[in-house]
């Protein structure tokens, strides 16, 4: 089976001090009311064909009739598939989003007949590490740079089309991967058609048209029906699913809701395989998430140390006042 990085991990949870939580403060994230989740939330929408991510972003947040919405990952207009859109107060989870890996399923176009051997070996030299100059046509400085294709496989071969399965690292361009391949076997070729089927935790099984949400809302506000709402809005909690993760005793919550950085006695458990200078989710006990940072320790020099920063604190999501009377 194919998987990103992260979906290779095997995580263990390790117990620094055993501690539980105080249902009187908090909740867990599935239990959030739903206008709550309507402002912190993220949906996973099934982007159509010509609309732009900002305005797919911009239809989401005119349905839901919230301030704010933004998307973790520009797809191109002609490009279709999963597009996560965060809502409201839990926006900046898009930052944890953008740098995660993405799978697309596409068509290449040859221009010429092709063998099928030198299809294989050609492929397998777009498998691991490649250097890619991004388009003409792009938002970003067009230099050299290097991006990792997690897995490439073809899945179908018709005449001068094939389609093809790939894992890649944010930031690949799949238009110009199509290209080079062709230049590679020597016939040039275009990409046909492209559908974004993973956008870091996030998959093609979990995606819902503008339609189905404005459906939803509908039934939600029309009707104070929000089942289909709530099937189709996650918590935000949802897009750290691929973040390492470290968890608090209930005290050390309210600290961290002001941006104070993360300290080895307030740790109750942590996930194996942290390294130094991670991206690290730092959760509640209740699976709520109160910020992301960067880790300082390993985890296993926060499960041998007492004292000392284990994480930066960056961006913080859970306001203060939650956890306020826990002394």
């Amino acid at each position: 089976m194919n998987l990103l990085p992260f979906e290779k991990e095997e995580k263990t949870i390790l117990i620094k001090k055993k501690s539980e939580t105080n249902p009187k403060y908090g909740c867990k994230p599935e239990e959030r009311k739903t206008d709550e989740m309507i402002d912190y939330g993220v949906v996973v929408i099934n982007k159509p064909k010509g609309p732009t991510s900002h305005q797919a972003s911009s239809y989401v947040k005119g349905i839901l009739k919230i301030k704010k919405a933004g998307h973790s990952g520009t797809l191109d207009p002609r490009v279709t598939g999963v597009l996560p859109v965060a809502l409201g107060r839990g926006t900046r989870i898009v930052q944890a989003l953008l740098p995660a890996g993405k799978e697309y399923i596409a068509i290449i176009h040859f221009h010429r007949d092709i063998n099928h051997e030198k299809l294989k070996k050609v492929l397998e030299e777009f498998r691991g590490k490649i250097k890619q100059l991004p388009p003409i046509k792009s938002n970003v400085k067009r230099q050299w740079r290097f991006r990792n294709i997690y897995y490439l496989e073809t899945l179908e071969i018709k005449e001068k089309d094939v389609l093809i399965r790939v894992g890649c690292e944010a930031g690949t361009y799949i238009r110009k991967l199509a290209h080079d391949i062709g230049k590679s076997i020597g016939t040039g070729a275009h990409m046909l058609q492209l559908i974004r089927t993973k956008a870091g935790p996030f998959n093609d099984n979990e995606m819902y048209t503008l339609q189905d949400l404005t459906d939803a809302f509908y039934y939600y506000e029309k009707e104070n029906n929000d089942n289909y709402l709530r099937k189709i809005i996650k918590p935000v909690e949802s897009g750290v699913q691929h973040v390492l993760k470290i968890w608090v005793i209930d005290s050390a919550v309210n600290s961290m809701c002001h941006g104070a950085d993360l300290k080895i006695p307030g740790i109750s458990k942590l996930e194996s395989g942290i390294g130094q200078n991670k991206k690290t989710a730092i959760m509640t006990l209740k699976n709520e998430l109160i910020a992301i940072g960067t880790s300082k320790l390993s985890s296993d020099e926060i499960m041998k140390s007492e004292k000392g920063i284990a994480v930066r604190t960056e961006h913080v999501f859970m306001l203060p006042g939650v956890y306020t009377k826990i002394s």
